[in-house]
């Protein structure tokens, strides 16, 4: 039987200069979601996110944005992109409809850790959209992260580089 060796060699690289080093990366596209705050009262209470985008894609036509987006602006993009394009759309973070339930003691879906918790999902949800290629072409994506208000009544399509 024959013995097989590990390669070990190391792969020839160029030396990296200054600017490849600590200069801007070829392409990136970084979304935060912060700043939750809770508005409304009674049942018409709910709590907004800020949509923070940096990026230097060239199919994003806004290098910087900032948007505030509630729960239900995810579920609705999250639904648009399973309809409307071919992307495996992962899960958002639960609905949480045992906090909704009245007298139990504590402020159920406003609770400061119940809104941290659900903040830090909705950030892995919208980085892990994102991030997809085939994703960063449709349109609902677009109005997501960079118009101040969403158009529901959109017609979906793709986008086309700038």
């Amino acid at each position: 039987m024959a013995e097989t060796v590990a390669d070990t060699r190391r792969l020839i690289t160029k030396p990296q200069n200054l600017n490849d080093a600590y200069g801007p990366p070829s392409n990136f596209l970084e979304i935060d979601v912060t700043n939750p705050q809770t508005v409304g009262v009674g049942r018409g209470r709910f709590t907004t996110y800020e949509v923070r985008v940096k990026t230097n894609l060239p199919i994003f036509k806004l290098k910087e944005s900032c948007v505030r987006r509630r729960y239900s602006d995810f579920e609705w993009l999250r639904s648009e992109l399973e309809r409307e394009s071919k992307v495996v759309v992962p899960p958002l973070p639960g609905k949480a409809f045992l906090r909704q339930l009245p007298f139990r003691g504590d402020d159920g879906i406003f609770d400061d850790s119940f809104i941290e918790e659900r903040k830090q999902g909705l950030e892995q949800f919208i980085n892990k959209v994102a991030g997809h290629p085939l994703a960063q072409n449709e349109r609902c994506l677009h109005m997501f992260l960079q118009d101040e208000v969403i158009d529901k009544s959109y017609t979906p399509s793709k986008i086309r580089h700038a």
